[in-house]
């Protein structure tokens, strides 16, 4: 009972009550960082005990019962089970559900006795190790110092019985999220950007400008459509008020534009922005070729969840039907799309829905074609632009 209710303590929990001055805290601490002397006494405690009671068994049946050559094997078999209902599995199931109170308490009584018999424990530790050594085993009782892995943090925060808040523990997953996450799993991608064109006619850059719910929009020039700044909406409408729209007046609210290697980890790129003092990056592939844009808020936003419950956009993204099928804007990103619809569609390739489907039939398939992933069904609803634009996924 003692063992089995000290092993299953919570450490961190135990820590924190030693740190209180909880003398039995403090004992139950010593005992489990001596741990090969601990349970060495343990098991010099039941060894002596179970064989007191199998020897005084044998004793009492010799002296009240005759039964000649069954006298052994019955009184064995009686003692066996007496031993293992009452010594090991019903102390350890009470010490199992009562593991905290019933360590603490043993505590007061097993520090001294492991100190009292240490001479003892010694002698029977240094054979067992000598015996251990020549069978080419070397086994040490002082638990490791063991680090808590991300899969066991995420396992904790998984728990159902978990003492924490839903919505704190879906906070605490994400946050062990981030360093496999990377910006490409939550950009804007390029063919939903908008981009002012400064070779484009005055009066389309202003309609672009004046009915933009950005602050800020990346600017492109050239044949290339090469990106060289950022305009700054606010400043260049108030700038507008005053004079008419021109080339040079907007030149003049076009800031750096601050880029960044796509497959950044989202942890990574959070310290970025925070020593860079930007808000606003643009993702670009190994050839410098734009492929999206990300923002603080959309990191923010992969830690907390959207900032509203359930936004215009999100109820336009996920339409459930009414046989319990979903309607799903492929642009959007697979761990999105898993994480809100509850499934487990392939992260590993694709980083959008519209990239799954494409790389399955290596082209841009039609409308009401289907398609299996994994266990998931899935029906092309609508493609246009060559792109996949909604797909049905169903349950």
């Amino acid at each position: 009972m003692a063992e089995t209710s000290l092993l299953m303590l919570n450490r961190h929990r135990l820590k924190i009550l030693a740190q209180k001055g909880i003398r039995s805290a403090e004992f139950a601490t010593r005992l489990l960082n001596e741990r090969e002397q601990f349970l060495g006494a343990i098991l010099l405690g039941n060894t002596l005990a179970n064989a007191a009671a199998a020897t005084l068994a044998a004793f009492i049946s010799i002296r009240l019962f005759s039964l000649g050559e069954l006298l052994m094997p019955v009184s064995t078999l009686i003692i066996t089970f007496a031993i293992l209902v009452f010594s090991e599995i019903t102390p350890k199931v009470i010490a199992a559900r009562h593991a905290e109170p019933l360590a603490l308490a043993f505590s007061y009584i097993l520090l001294p006795l492991v100190k009292a018999g240490y001479p003892l424990i010694w002698l029977a530790n240094l054979c067992a190790n000598i015996l251990l050594r020549l069978l080419g085993m070397k086994v040490s009782f002082t638990e490791s110092n063991h680090t808590t892995s991300i899969e066991e943090l995420r396992s904790i925060f998984s728990e159902t019985t978990s003492p924490i808040p839903q919505k704190h523990r879906e906070v605490l997953l994400n946050l062990l999220d981030l360093e496999q996450t990377t910006v490409d799993d939550i950009m804007t991608v390029h063919t939903q950007l908008e981009i002012v064109d400064v070779d484009a006619a005055l009066e389309d850059i202003q309609q672009l400008i004046i009915q933009s719910e950005h602050t800020r929009l990346p600017v492109r020039k050239g044949p290339k459509e090469e990106i060289i700044g950022m305009l700054h909406i606010r400043k260049i409408i108030t700038a507008m008020r005053d004079q008419p729209l021109s080339l040079q007046l907007l030149t003049q609210y076009i800031e750096l534009p601050y880029f960044i290697p796509s497959g950044t980890p989202l942890y990574t790129q959070m310290q970025e922005f925070q020593q860079c003092h930007q808000r606003i990056a643009l993702v670009v592939d190994e050839y410098g070729e734009l492929k999206g844009l990300v923002t603080l808020e959309d990191i923010v936003k992969a830690i907390i969840g959207d900032f509203a419950s359930d936004t215009i956009e999100q109820q336009q993204a996920y339409r459930q039907e009414t046989q319990g099928s979903w309607l799903v804007d492929a642009s959007l990103s697979l761990r999105d799309i898993n994480k809100r619809l509850g499934i487990n569609l392939p992260v590993d390739g694709p980083r959008t829905l519209n990239g799954l489907v494409i790389e399955h039939f290596e082209d841009i398939p039609e409308s009401g074609i289907g398609l299996k992933i994994g266990d998931f069904k899935l029906e092309i609803v609508k493609t246009r632009d060559r792109t996949v634009k909604t797909v049905r996924i169903y349950p």
